[in-house]
């Protein structure tokens, strides 16, 4: 009896608690399914006036339609003889149904592959048949366009995963990528590459149920962490690493160095990660910590042939701080919540204490990071075995991945770390800066809870709260406090509401139905997710307080402030990989041993930046978007100039950063189309082929959506034989004037882009896989405009399209500022931003600034 009493009694009170914590979460749940409900309901479509299905009439049946299936198509498929189940005897256009999309589909595939009619049927002759077949794809568009509607409006959706991100680092003062909040999310579905559409954003159980848990943790983790002194731990020894490098380091180290290899981007994985072995627990409580490291560059002047480690050994080894975590996999492979948090340079000569201050959550571990190490160690030791095997002991020498002989008497470059001290978590004097930026600059005050709630409500909902919207805060706060909840907590809990409603959740207008133009909240929200993918500041909010936000003056100079402010980086990476499909480099990654740089330099990451710096560079100087097509400069890092073959890559360093470079003798680059994140976005990663980037280019640069070919055509490698250059297949495939009616308006927008492969290298011939012949840049124009080369295709393009590119952009613009695509009724607004433009020489920041004042955007 004794030990069941004596255990009872403390497991009880942790029972008690346990059931409590429990039934807290559980109420905070009910709570926000009754906010749902109360939003969804009202809100939801069968529950609406009006009845948007009713029939269309004066429905128009083109003659040239009707007289086509007449002639060629009723005699075996009409009412009385229908083959296939196929009965045209009713069709018309416009098409009205998903069924007979799909209908139409089908003809157009029989058309195009000649299937239909049959052999010994009567047949339309070529004009005929290419008429019919442009016809019923402008069907499909207008009908994809009307069945897709949203009639001019954006459909109310909610925060896309990276809006909600920043919307939680705004609301809470601090960085929030640390604790991986959306890592469980689902992926937002896109929409032409945007990820900001209303009507791809649902909303799923299985999601509302991960909001829940984010805010459970970003609250309890930031707000409700327990007070904990600073203290120091100090690590000398036993620093184990893993698998192929734990008996060597015990033989040669007895694990009393912890040593970095190779890049943490690689597939072997044998020294990319550094972890601290008896600090696998982690750190006790989210804070800022101090981490000295007593590290050394080893034998970056190395004798070992450099092509063996893909690294530029000129430039200085860098170490950087990443956070591990060993309950979210492996701690020596990378993991989903690993942002670079601090990095420095290694000397070389001897080992110095290198200072880093890095946030860590609770139970994160810092991991230690190589970030332009070589690329592969393990490939490394078995050259260095099979090339230099002489220069070893042969008592000790063993070939393949051994590597301990190499450690003892060999010169394999790496980075040694021989002691680590972490101190913290470091003291923040004036209150954490989650404290003050959810309850004031105070901190909490008991006896003002409901006002601080309220207050941080009205900036988490972005607008002024109404009676619903305070009673149930007040309701949730009061409930928990009646049900014994200590009072600091059941504020922290109704904050875990707030972050669950769908007043913060979703864009939920508070202009009234009947008003198309939006009020001043409603167009501040609109505004500062365009240019920020974040909430209002002070100044925007007091701004639409006062209504003055509706004037256009005072809304241009709230749009040119913003844009000055650094949060406008977000719209510019955020409209670009939008816009340019950047965010889909590395879904096609190119194969490692015919691209080794792409991952041993993470030149994704300079790609995009290279873009990026660039529209910025012409929206801070208002020059004209034009330069987008063909420009004399761009912004390049030495990677990049690398890359490029620019001058600069002999005189650069990493250290330097990205600088703007003048192109006047450099005539394969220039303009985005010059670009290695457009090349390699616009490529499969493999190869490349002038149909997929001449796709691209028309869908992308000139708004120009190809119809998608007939899902019955071959591909062009079925019916080539005999080809062997990739225009001479297009040219066979072309034969055909089905094929030749799409194929002559988008392979001249890919010809010109043939000498760059799949990850924007500049190259003459074509590889040995692909016959090696010389590349023939050339082309011409459906209007007649020809171009020899790649410098002349960008200068083409720039002069006879920039109207349709400068279209393309202003559409893009909206659509991205808006969250819904364009319509039909929109294009008149449009045509005249477009005539504005061109009155101001294409000046982007001015195009910017006419989107974002025009009545689209203002409006519903």
């Amino acid at each position: 009896m004794n030990w069941i009493g004596e255990s009872y009694g403390p497991n009880r009170r942790q029972h008690k608690q346990l059931r409590l914590s429990e039934w807290r979460r559980c109420h905070i749940r009910w709570c926000i399914l009754m906010l749902w409900l109360s939003f969804v309901l009202p809100n939801h479509p069968a529950l609406q006036a009006g009845d948007e299905s009713a029939d269309q009439d004066g429905v128009v049946k083109p003659l040239s339609v009707k007289r086509f299936l007449e002639d060629y198509c009723l005699a075996c498929h009409g009412s009385e003889v229908a083959e296939a189940e196929r009965d045209f005897l009713m069709y018309r256009i416009p098409l009205q149904t998903p069924e007979q999309l799909i209908a139409t589909d089908e003809i157009i595939s029989q058309l195009t592959l000649k299937h239909m009619p049959p052999e010994d049927a009567k047949q339309p002759s070529d004009d005929q048949r290419i008429a019919m077949i442009d016809t019923l794809q402008e069907a499909i568009a207008d009908a994809r366009e009307s069945l897709q509607s949203t009639g001019g409006r954006t459909v109310l959706r909610r925060l896309s995963n990276r809006e909600y991100e920043n919307t939680l680092a705004s609301l809470f003062g601090r960085r929030v990528d640390t604790l991986g909040l959306t890592a469980s999310f689902p992926k937002d579905n896109l929409s032409g590459h945007f990820d900001n559409i209303g009507q791809n954003l649902v909303t799923s159980g299985f999601l509302l149920d991960q909001y829940f848990q984010a805010a459970e943790r970003l609250v309890e983790t930031r707000l409700a962490k327990p007070s904990f002194a600073p203290r120091t731990w100090h690590f000398k020894d036993n620093f184990v690493q893993y698998e192929e490098l734990t008996g060597s380091h015990k033989s040669v180290f007895n694990f009393e160095y912890l040593c970095l290899y190779e890049q943490p981007n690689t597939d072997t994985r044998q020294g990319g990660y550094g972890h601290i072995e008896d600090f696998l627990q982690g750190v006790p409580v989210s804070g800022m910590y101090e981490i000295e490291v007593h590290a050394q560059a080893m034998h970056r002047d190395t004798h070992y042939d450099p092509n063996i480690f893909k690294i530029d050994f000129s430039e200085p080894f860098q170490l950087g701080v990443v956070p591990g975590d060993v309950t979210k996999g492996h701690i020596h492979y990378p993991q989903a919540i690993e942002p670079l948090l601090d990095c420095a340079v290694v000397p070389d000569d001897h080992p110095e204490w290198l200072k880093f201050r890095v946030w860590l959550e609770v139970g994160q571990t810092p991991r230690f990071i190589f970030p332009n190490g070589p690329f592969e160690s393990r490939e490394s030791v078995i050259q260095i075995n099979k090339r230099y095997k002489d220069e070893f002991d042969p008592e000790s020498f063993r070939d393949g991945v051994v590597r301990a002989h190499i450690l003892r008497e060999g010169a394999l470059p790496h980075i040694r770390i021989g002691e680590i001290k972490i101190h913290g978590p470091l003291e923040e004097p004036d209150g954490s800066a989650e404290e003050i930026a959810v309850f004031g600059k105070h901190g909490f005050q008991p006896d003002q809870a409901l006002q601080q709630l309220f207050a941080f409500a009205e900036r988490a909902y972005r607008k002024p709260l109404n009676d619903a919207d305070q009673a149930a805060i007040e309701s949730m706060y009061l409930q928990q406090l009646e049900n014994g909840v200590e009072i600091r907590q059941a504020a922290l809990d109704t904050i875990k509401l707030v972050l669950c409603s769908p007043e913060f959740l979703y864009f939920s207008e508070i202009t009234r139905p009947d008003v198309d133009r939006l009020n001043a909240y409603d167009l501040a929200t609109r505004l500062s997710y365009a240019l920020w993918a974040g909430p209002t500041d002070a100044r925007l909010y007091a701004s639409a307080e006062s209504g003055r936000l509706r004037k256009t003056k005072h809304l241009k100079r709230q749009i040119q402030r913003m844009l000055k402010d650094p949060r406008s980086d977000q719209f510019v990476a955020g409209f670009l990989d939008s816009w340019l499909g950047l965010r889909e480099i590395g879904n096609l990654p190119p194969p490692r041993d015919s691209a080794r740089e792409y991952y041993a330099q993470d030149l994704p990451t300079s790609m995009k930046q290279e873009t990026r710096l660039f529209f910025r560079d012409l929206l801070d100087n208002n020059e004209s978007a034009l330069r987008l097509l063909d420009a004399d400069y761009t912004f390049a890092d030495k990677k990049l100039a690398e890359l490029y073959s620019l001058p600069e890559r002999n005189s650069w360093r990493l250290v330097d950063g990205f600088q703007k470079v003048n192109l006047d003798s450099q005539m394969q680059r220039g303009g985005l189309l010059g670009m290695a994140s457009v090349l390699t976005a616009s490529a499969n990663g493999v190869e490349t082929s002038p149909v997929t980037r001449g796709v691209w280019v028309s869908e992308n640069i000139l708004g120009i959506k190809p119809p998608p070919p007939p899902d019955d055509v071959p591909s062009i490698d079925a019916n080539v034989s005999g080809a062997k250059t990739i225009r001479e297949k297009l040219a066979l495939h072309s034969q055909d004037s089905t094929c030749a009616n799409c194929h002559r308006k988008i392979d001249p927008l890919g010809y010109g882009l043939e000498n760059f492969d799949p990850i924007g290298r500049w190259r003459d011939d074509y590889p040995k896989a692909q016959g090696g012949s010389r590349i023939d840049a050339s082309g011409q124009f459906p209007s007649g405009e020809a171009y020899a080369d790649f410098s002349s295709y960008k200068s083409a393009l720039a002069t006879s399209r920039s109207d349709r590119f400068a279209r393309n952009l202003i559409e893009k613009l909206l659509v991205y500022a808006t969250g819904r695509h364009m319509e039909r009724a929109d294009q008149y607004e449009i045509d005249d931003l477009l005539e504005n433009a061109q009155q101001h020489g294409y000046a982007l920041n001015d195009i910017v600034v006419a989107v974002l004042t025009s009545r689209i955007f203002r409006s519903r």
